[in-house]
């Protein structure tokens, strides 16, 4: 046999050689998964619960008109700090003061009426009094003379005489009573149209008093609505003129912030919360819970949910959270946007694993990787309730025992910003699958893996652009 033949031969030994050394390579990691790791350890953990919303102050108020005017002054700007009673803006008020003035004199001249009926009435009671002694005094004498006739002491004519002067007093007493009636009538009336006229004045006086706006407490002048020579119409929510401005206390300063449903049952009362202001960057306000919502918030429209117009809707919803800042700088304006971190739990040395290692997996599939059948497999559940069980998820982690992702159902806790508690199905030391996340989600119980924990590299091309 020639070289050339000897040669040819070696290389193709060594190349068939090479090729059923490399197919058997292939065929073994033709089903291996290459993913990240981590292990299992102990560790404090802080569950929070994050909102966005504004800075508020606790306590506010939307000055609004109270009846029709034209400004003709306003006396306060955005930022000036105003006491309970200070002036604010006034209205035109010449009418409003005519009316006052006029009211007014119409009093005094009602008052005067009512003195002299009150003066008629004391000497009407007076008259009447006389005339009800000479009453007395006639009857006195009727009775005498009657004695006097009877006995034939007295004449006739004198007889008549005092009937007569008897008859004369009777109706002159009855005269006085009713003059008496009739005074006191008089000056009921006048008292009557006095009251009138104090009431009229009161309102008058009202008028006039809210052509002058004051402060109804103590604050800053936060926002003001409206310019000189503008018209101030009563208050009526939507309407141009209605809103004049806005004072707020900033003594107790909160952020109102909107959770959402799904956290909201885990936030109490006196819980703490990290509150960072847009406005203020690099500094964090410490505060506490002092108010949760109860009636839930649609997201877009800000409505309540349970209006009738709102009450079929299947929009997401969010709770109104109220946090009270402990020390607020003097620096903080309302409407400035803000962030809180509501610490709603706390747990020291316990088990913990990244959020995202966590998996679910359905029972049917659990079954299937246990028995060794393909995922087309349909179980053998004859009953309702068996088919439900087969369906369900179940969450636990990949735990790597002896080079395969086997799939551990785990009970978890308390949820930190990127690890969450574990409270039994893994022990300390375990390694588990914590990547990536396309091998995570389609990751089957018993499925070979290759751990590959390096840094990924960064493209050199894309970090130069």
């Amino acid at each position: 046999m020639k070289i050339w033949q000897k040669a040819t031969i070696a290389v193709v030994v060594v190349l068939v050689i090479g090729g059923i050394a490399w197919y058997s390579i292939y065929k073994s990691n033709q089903n291996v998964v290459t993913v990240q790791t981590g292990r299992v350890a102990r560790q404090d953990l802080i569950s929070l619960v994050t909102a966005s919303g504004e800075v508020r102050p606790k306590t506010y108020t939307n000055v609004l008109g109270e009846g029709i005017g034209k400004i003709t002054d306003i006396v306060v700007k955005e930022g000036d700090h105003v006491k309970k009673g200070d002036v604010l803006l006034h209205l035109e008020n010449i009418q409003p003061g005519a009316d006052v003035q006029a009211q007014q004199d119409s009093i005094e001249a009602t008052e005067s009426g009512m003195k002299a009926a009150a003066a008629n009435f004391d000497m009407a009671v007076a008259t009447s009094a006389q005339r009800q002694s000479d009453l007395t005094k006639a009857q006195l004498d009727w009775q005498r003379g009657q004695e006097l006739y009877r006995e034939q002491l007295i004449s006739k004519q004198d007889y008549d005489a005092a009937k007569a002067t008897y008859d004369s007093a009777v109706a002159a007493a009855t005269s006085a009573k009713a003059q008496v009636d009739q005074a006191r009538a008089s000056r009921d009336q006048a008292r009557s149209n006095l009251e009138q006229g104090q009431a009229v004045l009161r309102h008058t006086q009202d008028i006039l008093r809210k052509t002058t706006y004051t402060a109804p407490i103590d604050g800053i002048i936060s926002y003001i609505a409206v310019r000189v020579g503008e018209n101030v119409v009563p208050g009526i929510q939507g309407t141009a003129g209605s809103s004049i401005l806005t004072i707020s206390d900033m003594s107790i300063v909160t952020t109102e912030v909107k959770v959402d449903e799904t956290d909201i049952t885990s936030i109490r009362n006196g819980q703490t919360a990290d509150v960072t202001i847009d406005a203020i960057p690099g500094k964090v306000f410490k505060g506490h819970v002092t108010e949760v919502g109860e009636l839930a918030i649609l997201r877009t429209s800000g409505q309540a949910s349970m209006t009738e117009e709102t009450a079929n809707t299947q929009e997401a919803r969010d709770f109104k959270v109220v946090i009270t800042l402990d020390n607020p700088p003097d620096s903080l304006r309302p409407g400035l946007s803000a962030t809180a971190k509501i610490q709603t739990g706390q747990k020291q040395n316990v088990l913990s694993i990244p959020i995202q290692a966590l998996a679910e997996r359905s029972q049917r599939e659990l079954d299937e990787a246990q028995n060794g059948r393909s995922g087309n497999v349909t179980l053998a559940a004859s009953t309702a309730e068996g088919a439900s069980s087969a369906k369900a998820d179940i969450q636990g982690v990949f735990v790597v025992r002896a080079g395969k992702a086997q799939f551990v159902p785990v009970q978890t806790g308390i949820s930190g910003v990127t690890d969450i508690e574990i409270e039994s199905g893994i022990h300390e030391g375990d390694v588990i699958v914590t990547g990536n996340f396309k091998a995570l989600r389609t990751l089957k119980p018993g499925t070979p893996v290759k751990v590959d924990n390096s840094t990924p590299k960064t493209d050199d091309a894309s970090s130069n652009n």
